[in-house]
């Protein structure tokens, strides 16, 4: 079974669009996990417009399933995540002012560089995965930095998935094979909901974890969130 992953970003937006400290992030988390979830996923980013460092470091002494933590690799972030040591550290390529991540690494450009943060996080015994594109020459790039997994970025599926769902997962199914073929491991994330997730594992059997936040809050707002939960983990079945 692909494993849920529960991105609680939206929730800390909720929280500080008026301070203090409801609904309480610490509290979803584990009303996540407790309501079936098998990861929690934190993207803290340099303005902490969302979720913050702070909570990151209270997320630590809680999270009982898998942790993952994913950002673009700075100083700060490499810095965090060695301090928190998660079971997973995700690497995205973002610029710092982007709304939400929208594209993967060219895993090429900056082979030396991935290699270099990857060997870190490695020696620290924390699982690393990347956020790529499906693109062959990309996909033999992850291999050859030594990321554990890759996270398919899947916005253009999901843009794509309602006017012709084959072709939009086409490129998907085809650089998962090749990803198994090299020895990486498979997650996916973004854009992904009720709508297009049972198809997205049905062509993808292999995948291992899914990263979801925006929706499944969003639908969380009309189901109730350990509905909403047990809605998702079904899809994935």
């Amino acid at each position: 079974m692909t494993k849920l992953s529960v991105n609680i970003n939206k929730v800390a937006t909720l929280r500080n669009a008026r301070g203090g400290n409801n609904p309480d992030v610490v509290q979803t988390a584990q009303d996540c996990e407790r309501f079936g979830a098998q990861g929690i996923t934190v993207h803290p980013r340099p303005d902490e417009r969302h979720i913050r460092y702070q909570d990151v470091l209270d997320l630590q002494k809680v999270v009982t399933t898998e942790f993952n933590i994913e950002g673009k690799p700075n100083a700060r972030f490499m810095e965090l995540v060695s301090q928190v040591k998660p079971t997973q550290a995700t690497l995205v390529p973002d610029a710092e002012d982007v709304l939400t991540s929208d594209t993967g690494w060219d895993t090429i450009k900056h082979e030396s560089y991935l290699t270099d943060i990857i060997q870190k996080l490695k020696s620290q015994g924390i699982r690393t995965s990347i956020f790529i594109n499906p693109e062959e020459k990309f996909i033999e790039g992850a291999a050859k930095v030594g990321t554990d997994r890759i996270e398919f970025y899947t916005g253009p599926y999901a843009q794509q998935y309602g006017q012709n769902k084959e072709q939009a997962v086409e490129v998907y199914a085809r650089c998962a094979k090749l990803a198994t073929n090299l020895g990486l491991g498979l997650n996916a994330g973004h854009d992904l909901d009720l709508n297009n997730l049972r198809y997205l594992k049905e062509q993808i059997p292999n995948l291992q974890e899914v990263s979801i936040g925006h929706a499944l809050i969003c639908d969380a707002l009309y189901y109730g969130l350990e509905n909403t939960i047990q809605m998702y983990l079904r899809e994935l079945q």
